[in-house]
This record gives structure tokens, sequence and C-alpha cells, in this order.
């Protein structure tokens, strides 16, 4: 949201990232499709990719995985991953998804993500 829906902006994955570990938080693990590494195209508009790839070194971003196929992008359901590892290390997902579609997979998740979905937003650059 850091970009307006405009652009994928890297810029606030810093800034998210930056808030919590401002507060003593410092396992944090954010998740980017593998694409966002890629080349961005005038469709799909990235900024300030360079930090994407200073987080991963400090194995903070996590890439989940995309391939090619007959020329299409296919990418994995990185809601799961992101849900999964928060359940099972006790964390809060900090997202304006609601995971509808996860609370019903398995009921251990719903009542995790009703109690441990932290919805945010952005006014310029304050988080």
């Amino acid at each position: 949201s850091h970009g307006n829906k405009e652009v994928f902006s890297c810029r606030g994955i810093l800034l998210a990232v930056q808030w919590f570990w401002d507060r003593g938080h410092k396992d944090i693990t954010v998740f980017v499709p593998s694409w966002r590494k890629e080349q961005p195209r005038p469709d799909v508009l990235i900024t300030d990719q360079h930090i994407l790839r200073e987080l991963e070194k400090k194995k903070i971003v996590v890439f989940t995985p995309s391939r090619r196929v007959g020329g299409k992008r296919v990418v994995c359901y990185d809601d799961r991953f992101i849900v999964k590892l928060a359940h099972e290390s006790d964390g809060v997902v900090v997202s304006n998804d609601t995971y509808r579609d996860l609370q019903s997979e398995r009921p251990e998740w719903k009542k995790f993500i009703e109690e441990r979905l932290l919805m945010y937003s952005f006014v310029n650059d304050k988080y």
C-alpha cells in the first residue's frame, strides 16, 4: 500500500520492518514472490529493488517460489507460507489480507488469524 497501488514499493517494506525493529522485534520475516527480483515491466512497476536484496542478505526477506510455464508466470500460494510460519513460531501476521480461505482450511488457523492479524496503513512514509 506504500506505493498507492500504482507501484510495488520496496521502501514500504523497509519502513514496516524498521517500525517493528525499533520496538525490539528482531525475529522478522517478510515473504515476497521471487518474481519481484526480476526486471520491472511498465505495467508492473517496482521501486527500490535494491532494498529487497539488502533485506534478503540480512535474512529478513524470503522469496517464495515462482516459475515460468509456457511463457506464463506460475506463483505459489504465499499466504500459506505466511500463516504457517506465524502460527508455528507464535508470531503475528502483518497484512491487510483477511485470509478467509485459510481460516476454513485449518481450524487452528482460524482462531490464530482472528487473534494475530495486525492490519496497517501508511500516511506518506509513516507506517
